[in-house]
């Protein structure tokens, strides 16, 4: 069975509100815009595409742990320390809602952010080696 699935295409993200929601996507994040309806928005960003879609009234992606702490489901990462510090100082001045940068024990350091749904996502400063040798990074 190894190597038969080779990566993630799309990613899925509920929002309330497609047109607000695509916006603030490509504003805050660099997204590109491929599709939009009035209930889903396709774009690409970070090498993959992601679909807005519309969902009901404070659906999000996040679940709880056996603490009961809500956690994000997706990480994106960056090349390195300096750059998740220059990232999470933009995010700041952006205004968007993110948390402080954290060392959780293991390689890198992270911090988690939120859009206007309240979906969080990670954002670690390491990248994979396998991406840095198909990147030439």
């Amino acid at each position: 069975m190894k190597g038969k699935i080779l990566r993630v295409g799309t990613t899925y993200i509920p929002v309330r509100n497609i047109e607000q929601s695509s916006s603030w996507y490509i504003s805050k994040l660099g997204a590109e815009l491929s599709y939009k309806d009035e209930d889903k928005a396709i774009l690409n960003f970070a090498n993959q595409s992601f679909f807005l879609v519309r969902a009901k009234e404070n659906e999000t992606a996040n679940f709880y742990d056996y603490q009961g702490q809500e956690r994000f489901s997706l990480t994106f990462e960056v090349n390195g320390l300096s750059a998740l510090e220059e990232l999470h100082r933009e995010f700041l001045k952006s205004q968007i809602k993110v948390g402080d940068i954290e060392d959780r024990g293991h390689a890198g350091k992270n911090f988690v952010f939120s859009d206007l749904d309240g979906n969080l996502f990670d954002v670690w400063s390491e990248l994979s080696p396998e991406f840095k040798g198909k990147f030439h990074i």
